[in-house]
């Protein structure tokens, strides 16, 4: 067995044990030893033989990481752009993401967070909700309109 074949094994036990995208795959194949052309035939390969797959990453990623670690539409951006997902694929991706659950869990984020702040002057109460929203990743616009909720009911 040549070393090529090796690490064409390695790297497809790698990519079906978990989605991969394209970058995590090239870095792996440095870990292995594999660079330039050598790589990127090997990532061919494992595209055409569908163990690689940017755009079902992307969608497998967006879900994953709203459902368990409840991360907002503008964090998943962001992660998927730093591991260079195409926008295509970010785009694709996000549409795993319900509308209405996503709402729901922004909402229910906030409110759980504004209660763990009872005792606390109002506006520092809500300022303190806003910050914890945005570092989840929730967008701005619907982060105040969940907080406005909370202090009316």
């Amino acid at each position: 067995m040549n070393t090529d074949t090796t690490v064409l094994q390695k790297l497809r036990h790698y990519c079906a044990y978990q989605e991969r995208c394209h970058s995590e795959v090239l870095q792996k194949c440095r870990e292995l030893g594999v660079w330039g052309d050598a790589a990127g035939a090997i990532i061919a390969e494992l595209i055409a033989d569908n163990f690689l797959n940017e755009e079902r990453f992307a969608k497998a990623f967006a879900g994953g990481k709203f459902r368990s670690r409840q991360w907002g539409r503008r964090r998943i951006v962001m992660e998927l752009q730093h591991r260079q997902v195409s926008a295509y694929c970010i785009k694709k991706g996000l549409q795993e993401i319900d509308e209405a659950d996503y709402r729901r869990v922004l909402a229910q984020l906030a409110e759980k967070k504004y209660a763990t702040l009872q005792g606390q002057h109002p506006l520092r109460q809500k300022q303190k909700t806003m910050q914890y929203l945005l570092q989840k990743g929730f967008e701005p616009e619907l982060a105040q309109a969940a907080i406005a909720e909370i202090i009316d009911v």
